[in-house]
């Protein structure tokens, strides 16, 4: 079971990858999966320590809406082992 996954998607690939950079660099977390959507929407999904995952993604927010449009964020500590089904 996870600790902690947080997600951010975006209405640009190059949103999604700032985020992305912008998530790493900042925390102490780890890309999980990376999916183009369609319509131009991507998400990306990182995992690590609750308090890592929420700064991580308050980070990616602010850096990609700079570029793109933010189309969703959340955080989801302890997740059931059934989410893995969906991500992975």
């Amino acid at each position: 079971m996870r600790k902690s996954i947080g997600m951010v998607e975006t209405r640009s690939l190059v949103g999604a990858i700032q985020a992305a950079d912008a998530m790493t660099k900042s925390a102490d977390v780890k890309i999980i999966n990376f999916t183009v959507v369609g319509s131009g929407i991507v998400s990306v999904i990182v995992e690590g320590d609750v308090a890592a995952v929420q700064s991580a993604v308050g980070n990616g927010v602010l850096e990609a809406e700079k570029i793109s449009e933010i189309i969703s964020y959340n955080v989801i500590p302890n997740p059931n082992s059934e989410v893995d089904k969906m991500i992975l």
